[in-house]
């Protein structure tokens, strides 16, 4: 035997180069089993890291360190790192549960069509660990060959041992589910695509049976291909016997003595960032694609070393450096390399770090599984680029030169190291610094798509305005940032998104933008309306008929702040606030409380300041601003409780900038900001009623800083987020003052999703960032500042951070599925087309990204 492995050394077949390819006997939900070995497969979760600070990133490295060293020391372990193209038509199928109201079947296909022009790829995190070894490699060869020959093989596996197998990957799983990985079981369906893709034949996957189970006949055909080995690649054949694809394997040779992390430390992340130019034809690069991701797919066998066996290799290495040291100084010249030196010195410090520290050593095999589709030329340009770039790094990687038949088996799900000689020895810390689990990602999990990733990993944003109530959370979402980089537009596509899903969606437009959402939803065959209050709507928003219940206490004060707002300030200097708290209680001892009767009362009184009050407050209550939230009740209802858009427009409102002081304001701003906050109340009096009672609830309010800038207002708004809450109700927030809302710590808690804009002033950086959850400093400053703008310098819009229900952040891009869609939910006026519910719509959407 002896003899035998030395021959085959000497020929380059040594080890397990000439094993034969796996065979598997079953698929099993996070099992693979092959006739000679047992594995468990797990799905890892990504993690945020793109806007991650730097404490919080040390904490998740030193995990994710503990976990290989203490979960997976001894183990044999594989590393996949896979990607998949969108499949645009899930999302079809996943509408059907998401929406109900409307032609929800149109604009869950509007999205559809957006999502096939995008096609983005999707990465999906493997972590394979060998729990049993079945039988011996030769035992099983020489089996295999005498029941074959005999035609009585057997692929079968008792249902006893896929039990014991089951319990074994679901105890590793509860230990490594505690990960920074986040791990979970890999469902056999996922299992069954990932070694059937290695074939690239669409041939449509098998179903489990009853026991949740691949095996037989359906399992053989995943692997029914043929791949024919080149110097440099390996072709994949289909069925007919033509080229289905051509791949090549790299390996990384040589790495850094050090390498920092962010940066080139992070050389697994990385591989998303890797992009080169297409060759189509014969007249160049196809002008409409310049640049497309090379999406390599590292694939990473690596065993942790127990204590005792790291130190006796560092115990090795060092002993062999001293020797060549020795030798060296006997001779004449007496001089060592300074290289010898080094590995001696580093090998001695190596030894005390593991005794002192926590400090393990690892083995690993890192190679990138390279694939093209489209030709053998577009191949080697994909690895080309993928060499280029990791130079770029002072990593050296190179093609497996006739070795692609070896490399390529080795990516295989259940094989082995076959290359045993291209290896490295790492501490699990700098295995952990490449961050193959980093990248970006946040969002919901399910829901509503919204937009995509720009971060340094690709992939589909959801958010579900209505989720939070569903799952008993915090309810509000905030967009903030400056005028005119998307957020209403942003907030409009929300709205829709929660309208298709049934719910009742009331719209505050104050400022007069919003008629394209009543126009869209008409569109798509929604019950939307655009309603413009004024003077024939007296009384509809009075505080005393919409504070009813358990809040008719918070009326006795909330009236008097309110029309404390819209006081002349002349009359505010001079008391006036005391006499109309005096007539409000004396109202509500009278019963059948209302803000016109405590005006009567004003101006019946004997008291000359009141009087004078009260005439002031009559004079304004008979104007547009002034009558919905004291004028008396001409019995007009604005508008009835049922699902649908309801965009509630006040003609002539004039808001004060955040910047404005409350002294400064005039007569109109101050009736405006009134109403503002009188028109809240109606929007959750609303939200409250029995007839509503079984429906998602939404409501938007724009200008949200005009609240937050007074007492009263910040007060009421928090009183507001609480109370929606309770109503399971969500609440949409549009501000451009982050700095007044930080300060609101009630309401802060209520905030389930936070979007963050352009900012331009530091101060208001700062409190974004804090809200955001980042680092509070020039460098995410610099972020929120470059969010609202492209590479050019130009404008950005709806390109904003965001921080998810997990405190998650990530930059995305808000993403309108249509050139047309995009033009009816501007908010910038236009000659012919004033948004008022009456625009024509029909016409084809055009796709386009925003």
């Amino acid at each position: 035997m002896k003899i035998a492995t030395a021959i085959g050394r000497f020929l380059g077949v040594a080890g397990d180069r000439s094993a034969p390819p796996p065979r598997y006997v079953a698929l099993a939900d996070g099992v693979v089993v092959t006739q000679t070995e047992a594995w468990a497969w797990y799905v890892l979760k990504s993690s945020n890291t793109d806007l991650m600070s730097t404490s919080a990133r040390d904490a998740e490295h030193d995990q994710a360190s503990s976990a290989l060293a203490r979960i997976l020391a001894g183990h044999k372990c594989h590393l996949r790192i896979l990607w998949s193209p969108l499949n645009a038509d899930d999302y079809r199928a996943e509408a059907e549960g998401l929406f109900s109201a409307g032609r929800w079947e149109e604009w869950a296909d509007l999205r559809v069509e957006r999502l096939h022009a995008l096609d983005l790829p999707s990465r999906h995190l493997l972590l394979g660990v060998r729990i049993q070894e079945r039988a011996g490699q030769a035992q099983a060869r020489s089996r295999n060959g005498m029941q074959e020959a005999l035609g009585v093989s057997s692929t079968s596996v008792p249902q006893k041992e896929l039990a014991r197998l089951d319990a074994l990957a679901r105890r590793l799983g509860r230990q490594l589910e505690t990960t920074p990985w986040r791990a979970q079981p890999a469902p056999v369906e996922l299992l069954a695509w990932m070694i059937a893709r290695e074939q690239h034949r669409l041939s449509v996957l098998p179903t489990p049976n009853t026991a949740g189970v691949i095996s037989g006949a359906k399992l053989v055909q995943l692997t029914r291909g043929r791949v024919l080995p080149y110097p440099d690649h390996v072709r994949v054949m289909d069925g007919q016997g033509d080229v289905a694809a051509w791949t090549s394997v790299l390996t990384m040779d040589g790495f850094p003595e050090e390498m920092e992390s962010p940066g080139a430390g992070e050389w697994l992340r990385a591989v998303s960032e890797i992009t080169y130019v297409p060759e189509f034809d014969e007249d160049g690069v196809d002008p409409d694609v310049q640049i497309l991701p090379v999406n390599p797919e590292p694939s990473v066998r690596f065993e942790v070393m127990h204590r005792r066996d790291a130190l006796k290799k560092i115990d090795e290495v060092r002993k062999l450096a001293k020797e060549q040291r020795q030798s060296a100084a006997k001779h004449s010249a007496g001089e060592t390399a300074q290289e010898i030196e080094e590995t001696e010195e580093i090998m001695a410090a190596l030894a005390r770090d593991m005794k002192r520290e926590d400090v393990t050593l690892m083995e690993d095999h890192p190679r990138l599984v390279v694939s093209s589709d489209v030709s053998l030329e577009d191949l080697r340009a994909k690895v080309d680029a993928v060499i280029t770039y990791y130079g770029g790094l002072g990593i050296e990687v190179s093609v497996g030169s006739e070795e692609q038949k070896e490399l390529w088996l080795e990516s295989l799900p259940g094989d082995k190291v076959r290359v045993p000689d291209l290896s490295h020895t790492r501490t699990v810390g700098a295995f952990a610094g490449s961050w193959f689990w980093g990248g970006a990602h946040v969002g919901d999990d399910e829901g509503p798509v919204i937009g995509y990733l720009t971060g340094s990993t690709p992939g589909l944003v959801r958010n579900d305005l209505t989720g939070g109530s569903a799952r008993g959370d915090a309810t509000t979402t905030a967009f903030i940032g400056r005028s005119g980089r998307g957020k209403t537009t942003a907030m409009m596509l929300s709205l829709l998104d929660a309208a298709f899903r049934g719910s009742f969606v009331l719209a505050l437009d104050f400022k007069g933008d919003m008629g394209g959402l009543t126009a869209a939803g008409q569109r798509y065959g929604l019950n939307a309306h655009l309603i413009e209050t004024g003077a024939e709507y007296a009384g509809v928003a009075d505080l005393f008929a919409l504070l009813t219940g358990e809040s008719a206490e918070r009326a006795q004060t909330e009236v008097p702040a309110q029309l404390g707002i819209a006081l002349p300030q002349h009359l505010r200097m001079r008391g006036a606030e005391t006499p109309i708290q005096s007539a409000v209680n004396e109202v509500i001892s009278a019963g059948s409380p209302a803000t016109w009767k405590v005006i009567e009362r004003l101006r019946g009184s004997a008291d000359e300041l009141a009087r004078e009050t009260g005439e002031a407050l009559y004079e304004l209550s008979l104007t547009g601003l002034g009558a919905p939230f004291m004028g008396k009740p001409s019995g007009a209802t604005l508008m009835s409780p049922e699902p649908g858009i309801w965009v509630v427009r006040i003609p002539g409102i004039t808001l004060p900038q955040p910047e404005d002081s409350r002294e400064d304001w005039s007569v109109h701003q101050r009736l405006s900001v009134a109403l503002v906050h009188s028109m809240l109340a109606y929007g959750i009096s609303m939200a409250g009623r029995k007839d509503l009672r079984g429906l998602r609830k939404v409501i938007a309010v724009p200008e949200a800083h005009v609240l937050t800038a007074t007492r009263e207002g910040a007060s009421f708004l928090s009183y507001i987020a609480r109370v929606g809450r309770a109503l399971q109700t969500a609440l949409v927030l549009d501000t451009q003052d982050p700095e007044s809302l930080a300060k609101l710590t009630g309401l802060i808690e209520q905030i389930t999703t936070m979007f963050g804009f352009q900012l331009t002033s530091p101060e208001q950086q700062d409190a974004l960032a804090a809200l955001l959850d980042l680092p509070v400093g020039p460098h995410t400053r610099a972020l929120i500042q470059a969010i609202g703008v492209d590479v050019t310098q130009e404008i950005r819009h709806g390109h904003a951070i965001m921080r998810d229900r997990r405190f998650a952040a990530a930059t995305v891009q808000f993403d309108v599925p249509s050139r047309e869609l995009l033009d009816v939910l501007s908010t910038t006026p236009k000659v012919d087309n004033r948004h008022d519910g009456s625009v024509d719509l029909n016409t084809e959407p055009q796709e386009v990204g925003v």
